[in-house]
């Protein structure tokens, strides 16, 4: 008789939109969180025979991410996470494994008028918002009832270097058409997880915004600073200044499309279009080149899965 086993397997509630307002008196501050909960453990028999002993419903999942936001606020997405990661295997015997996958949608205060048309009582409006158009921020935390991997990371932050940076020496063979290019516009759209070494067991949490905000902050000081021969490079040298930078930091990953600009081809109306000069570009939106890698401390072990960026 042909025996199946069950493999990897996880179930949980997806995509729980969070938003959570906090008073300061006339202040307030927003957290807009998109979690997704998925938890995995003794849950063969409910594959096997359909019995849900052992099943903790994904309703009580979602209550569960509502109610923490509430009674706990939101810290940081990864101190929720933490949190929500540690109470779902440490409270249901069944449960071994819990990782908690969050993005974070940013909001800026709009600045109100200085004079002008006003209405009585717009000097002290401080709650109302933008919604940012760069990044989104995101984290996953993983708990398996001893230790805990925090996984910071933002996705869609799009950056260009309108020069330093050049393309040639390449391989070549019969179907290369590319022409080299010793002054070309570098653009991406960064998307990168990086991981931190604290494990939840011994020494305090790292204050994750502030780690966060330096880890950008380094990414695109060496994304701007770095006089690039390859996507390559730039993408080598922002996770090496990272790692020089946060010593929290183990491990990170980037994705990076390169956002092709060609120049356009204007020769025939006898118009040249150089680069020295301020060409014009025609922006390509694909197919596209993706860069991947992941950079490490030396005797770091790779843990980021490879398909957590992108393709």
């Amino acid at each position: 008789m042909t025996r199946f086993v069950l493999g990897q397997n996880q179930y949980g509630k997806a995509e729980n939109r969070v938003v959570k307002i906090t008073r300061d008196g006339d202040t307030h501050h927003i957290k807009d969180l998109n979690v997704s909960v998925a938890l995995s453990g003794d849950m063969e028999e409910v594959h096997r025979s359909g019995s849900n002993a052992n099943v903790l419903p994904t309703d009580t999942t979602k209550n569960t991410v509502f109610a923490f936001a509430k009674e706990h606020g939101i810290e940081s997405a990864e101190d929720l996470g933490v949190a929500l990661a540690r109470h779902f295997v440490d409270n249901n015997e069944p449960i071994h494994r819990a990782r908690i996958r969050i993005e974070e949608y940013g909001w800026e205060r709009i600045e109100t008028s200085k004079g002008g048309a006003r209405f009585v009582g717009s000097e002290e409006i401080a709650h109302s918002f933008v919604r940012t158009g760069q990044e989104t921020r995101v984290a996953q935390i993983t708990y398996d009832g001893h230790g805990i991997q925090v996984l910071s990371g933002f996705k869609d932050l799009t950056v260009l270097n309108s020069t330093n940076s050049e393309f040639f020496g390449f391989l070549k063979d019969k179907y290369t058409t590319l022409q080299e290019d010793h002054d070309r516009i570098l653009a991406t759209t960064v998307s990168t997880w990086w991981r931190h070494n604290w494990d939840g067991i011994d020494s305090h949490a790292p204050d994750w915004d502030r780690s966060y905000n330096g880890v950008r902050k380094h990414a695109l000081q060496a994304f701007a600073e770095t006089y690039s021969y390859s996507l390559q490079q730039t993408l080598f040298e922002m996770g090496v200044r990272v790692l020089n930078s946060r010593d929290e930091v183990d491990e990170i990953r980037f994705s990076m499309p390169n956002k092709h600009h060609f120049r356009s081809d204007l020769s025939p109306f006898g118009i040249d279009n150089e680069a020295k000069d301020g060409a014009v570009y025609y922006a390509a939106d694909r197919p596209y080149g993706l860069i991947e890698a992941t950079i490490l401390r030396d005797g770091a072990e790779q843990l980021i899965p490879v398909d957590m960026t992108n393709l």
